[in-house]
């Protein structure tokens, strides 16, 4: 732990805050509790048998400014109805503050209507979680920024990149890196990283014929000689970064890494991105990594508990959140 951690860490320990983990990503929510010198709070999230949710909050929170941290992953629609349940536990046991910590943030893909009567999902969700008595949202990465004015509650969409940022500072010499835009949508995201470690951008123009399928269909920007990092949001079924990996090599890159928020690698994404030419998939732990990511050799995994823990205690200590990324 870096001396500044360790300050956070220690001022954290003098908070009057509460804890609280759903069954989403408990390893996370330990790490984070590990963090803060604050224990996870002890209660009962269960089923019943005909998969009912069930909440017990087994300690006194009156009063009290509560955290609960909960993915919305796989399964997405169980973990969002133990997320609700949790907040109205909480709201009905007369907590001060609710802030829901939502790493993944489930349904933000859905943050627009893509065709005729189709739904706007992420709207929904937040409609959901105001309604079930949350007071604050603290998010990772939003797929789309303006997810945050769906809320008429304070919300705080956190970054990873100053973590990997870190990780790519610690790994690889700066000279001849490349950061690539794996689309034109997360153009944005691909200025900011390249910024932070002073290296020129490039995009791969992307085709999607249909939902979880994409072609790469054009490189723009110089890559050859370059050792190039895709930055992106989301992996799902790592089909866009195989594709833009070839793309990249066949442009005359060295090597292709990725560098990922959200890993949700569903269905046979891991078998995927193994037998590709990308050299290695760095995602976060903002979603539980499944046996299948821990088992492929060229998928690792970096640690966001630090990122979110000092971000509860500056919340909880009503200090700026938004100076972690300056």
């Amino acid at each position: 732990m870096s001396e500044q951690d360790q300050r956070g860490s220690d001022s954290a320990r003098k908070l009057r805050i509460k804890l609280v983990s759903g069954n989403s990503n408990k390893p996370l929510a330990d790490s984070i509790s590990a963090h803060l010198g604050v224990p996870i709070t002890r209660g009962i999230c269960r089923r019943f048998a005909d998969m009912e949710v069930f909440v017990e909050i087994q300690e006194n929170v009156r009063g009290e400014d509560v955290f609960i941290v909960q993915s919305t992953s796989f399964p997405a629609n169980d973990n969002l109805m133990e997320l609700l349940i949790l907040i109205d536990a909480l709201k009905r046991a007369s907590a001060r503050r609710i802030t829901a910590v939502i790493p993944y943030y489930g349904y933000a893909r859905q943050d627009r209507k893509v065709g005729a009567r189709t739904p706007i999902s992420a709207k929904l969700v937040a409609n959901l979680l105001e309604r079930a008595g949350a007071d604050r949202v603290m998010t990772l990465d939003l797929h789309a920024g303006q997810i945050q004015g769906f809320f008429d509650i304070p919300t705080d969409n956190l970054f990873a990149a100053p973590v990997m940022v870190r990780d790519i500072q610690e790994n690889f010499e700066l000279g001849n890196l490349c950061v690539v835009s794996p689309d034109v949508g997360g153009v944005v995201r691909a200025r900011g990283l390249a910024k932070r470690i002073d290296a020129p951008i490039a995009i791969c123009d992307k085709r999607r014929e249909r939902p979880g399928e994409s072609e790469v269909m054009n490189v723009i920007g110089d890559v050859s000689g370059r050792h190039c990092i895709l930055i992106d949001d989301i992996v799902d079924s790592g089909g866009t970064l195989v594709n833009a990996a070839n793309a990249l090599l066949a442009q005359g890159a060295k090597e292709v890494m990725a560098y990922i928020t959200h890993g949700v690698l569903s269905g046979g994404a891991c078998a995927r991105v193994a037998k590709s030419e990308l050299t290695s998939l760095v995602v976060t732990d903002s979603i539980q990594p499944t046996k299948d990511v821990l088992a492929t050799k060229n998928i690792r995994t970096l640690s966001i508990a630090p990122l979110i823990g000092e971000a509860i205690a500056r919340t909880s200590r009503e200090e700026s959140v938004s100076s972690l990324f300056y």
